[in-house]
């Protein structure tokens, strides 16, 4: 109870005034612009700028978003009364992978009691029981089993083993909300569902909310995060967690130089202790950003620093994570995977066409910044023509090769800007997986298909 009244307490002042002391967040010092280190042997990448000020130019500027239609998105595990997947789509995995088509750390095949054990441990029979609300209190894993140990494919299939751990579902950023289905039967992990996914995360990083005291945290103002990777301390300089990009916070009080902000600490047994933070306006920004040149090339840098990572691991990010946590201080949400990306707004369909209609398609309609480019598996950002060029942003793994019939990789593991036939200078490239001859469609996310 005690608790529950110094929240109560706490919010109330939300809306009068802040009586806690701050510990003020120091001035981070100001990113160069982001510059990618380039393998020398990929002739395209060295003849593309890679600086995003070279592609700004001709941003229509303007709002593309909203605070009111993305904090809905935001906030729909806190918004609805059990989680609303069917028991078997939460058990996706436990359908797809088996003893003769996985791999573990070791690289041998799993066994059939590996399996087993995880299907005890997660505990389905109480699935959907629990359906309280919850926050997540450090960056963390959504994994598909709840374990900490990999899955991979066949490591000696090109594009499959290190770092393609199929367990690895997302990551989810600190203090973001979440609705916890049940636990499993060690009461190690929860079975959680996010705004953008869902799966397995370690009980002793998140914290339930009262719904009340839920309602009353989406009331407040919101300030979108600016920075990458900044510290966040509380009031006596203990550090709670890192900013990132795709961060939403609640905002307490507004300084000259900085925000207030609530977040949120593990009090005991799951339930959470409310802190204040003291981060300067260098990191936060209030409210959405316009969609302009300045803006684009801000945020486009911050996330360009964070290399290549398979579901978010290590922190890193994977094409569809960094497109979505990109649009995300600008208001707009989108959906998690690439397929689902791929889907959101005007939608322009490649089949049938030839790579030359493809790209004059793409020159005719796609409006840079605004308009992705999906194939299968992977989703890209358009960014304009130079040099009679279409370049993209992409967060790519790497270069499909092809050597005496067997397939292989050359290994880029960041984003970039390149054109859509990147690599094509390899002695062993594949022109049949070239981005340009993949390409499935495109979708212009300002756009209605209506």
């Amino acid at each position: 109870m005690l608790i529950k009244r110094k929240f109560l307490r706490y919010f109330v002042f939300i809306f009068i005034v802040s009586f806690f002391a701050g510990c003020a967040q120091k001035k981070a010092a100001e990113p160069e612009t982001a510059q990618a280190e380039l393998p020398q042997s990929v002739v395209d990448l060295q003849n593309v700028d890679q600086n995003v000020s070279a592609y700004v130019d001709t941003i229509n500027e303007r709002y593309i978003g909203s605070l009111e239609s993305y904090e809905k998105h935001y906030f729909l595990p806190w918004n609805i009364d059990k989680i609303d997947i069917s028991l078997h789509e939460a058990m996706w995995a436990y359908r797809a992978f088996r003893s003769a088509n996985s791999y573990g750390e070791n690289l041998q095949p799993l066994k059939a009691s590996f399996f087993k054990d995880i299907y005890e441990r997660s505990n389905f029979k109480d699935f959907s029981t629990l359906n309280k609300p919850a926050i997540t209190l450090k960056r963390i894993d959504i994994r598909a089993f709840p374990t900490d140990k990999p899955l991979l494919m066949d490591p000696n299939e090109a594009g499959e083993g290190f770092p393609f751990d199929y367990m690895q579902n997302s990551t989810i950023a600190p203090n973001k909300p979440i609705l916890v289905s049940h636990f499993s039967r060690d009461r190690e992990w929860a079975f959680i569902e996010a705004s953008f996914a869902y799966g397995w995360v370690k009980s002793r990083d998140i914290a339930f909310i009262p719904l009340q005291y839920a309602k009353l945290y989406q009331k407040a103002q919101k300030e979108f995060v600016m920075k990458e990777s900044e510290p966040i301390y509380d009031a006596k300089g203990n550090f709670l967690f890192r900013s990132r990009i795709g961060m939403m916070l609640p905002e307490i009080d507004e300084k000259d130089d900085s925000f207030t902000i609530l977040t949120i600490g593990n009090y005991k047994e799951n339930e959470a202790y409310y802190i204040e933070s003291n981060i300067s306006k260098e990191i936060l920004h209030k409210d959405v950003l316009k969609f302009n040149k300045e803006n684009i090339a801000k945020i486009l840098n911050e996330v360009m620093h964070v290399e290549y990572g398979w579901g978010g691991m290590y922190g890193q990010r994977d094409c569809s994570s960094m497109l979505r946590d990109f649009y995300a201080p600008f208001g707009l949400w989108l959906p998690r995977n690439s397929y689902e990306q791929g889907k959101v707004g005007k939608v322009v369909s490649f089949d049938g066409l030839h790579d030359e209609e493809k790209v004059a398609l793409i020159k005719e309609e796609g409006i840079p910044f605004e308009t992705l480019l999906y194939k299968k598996g992977h989703i890209m950002l358009y960014v304009g023509v130079k040099n009679d060029k279409v370049i993209i942003f992409q967060n790519t793994w790497g270069i499909k090769t092809k050597k005496d019939g067997e397939e292989g990789r050359f290994i880029i593991g960041k984003p970039i800007f390149s054109t859509l036939e990147l690599g094509k200078e390899l002695p062993d490239y594949d022109e049949n997986a070239s981005i340009l001859r993949q390409l499935k469609s495109m979708n212009i996310l300002t756009q209605s298909n209506n």
